[in-house]
């Protein structure tokens, strides 16, 4: 069984989140949000030049350019967080002015996982109230695609 909650929009603090149980190991979500060929499958294509905090490297949609990102903190196999830029930044690197920071959250439940993504930094972006809705979208869709995945 699978939990399907939306992500929600906090305008106070500027973060959106969703949790969502998932009727899978806590062993195969980790896998799914840390390495890059799972992430891929997912998310975005996603390439990183290692694992641990420090490792950089990008996220990529169909038609758009590459979006920079990195690992910010891993706690593992309990979190991990990313910082990527916002606002079409057009460097190969992160816009430490221009970004956000999302960290995965999993707690090992009866019968799968319970994984929280929080969104935080949205006051750093050029328009965060639209910046957050497109998010809260992405992240509704993008996290019902890693279920498909990891519960097949």
């Amino acid at each position: 069984m699978t939990d399907p909650g939306r992500a929600v929009v906090d305008e106070q603090s500027f973060t959106v989140r969703r949790s969502i149980h998932i009727a899978a190991a806590p062993e195969a979500v980790w896998r799914a949000v840390t390495e890059p060929e799972l992430i891929s499958r997912w998310f975005g294509a996603a390439e990183l030049d290692g694992r641990g905090p420090g490792a950089a490297g990008t996220l990529s949609w169909p038609g758009n350019p590459p979006i920079p990102f990195r690992v910010e903190a891993v706690d593992a196999p309990r979190s991990i967080s990313y910082r990527w830029s916002n606002d079409d930044a057009a460097s190969s690197t992160v816009d430490e002015a221009r970004s956000t920071v999302f960290t995965f959250t999993l707690e090992p439940v009866d019968g799968g996982t319970r994984l929280t993504v929080v969104e935080t930094g949205f006051e750093t972006t050029s328009d965060p109230t639209l910046t957050m809705e497109q998010h809260r979208q992405g992240w509704d869709s993008e996290l019902d695609e890693l279920v498909e995945l990891v519960t097949r």
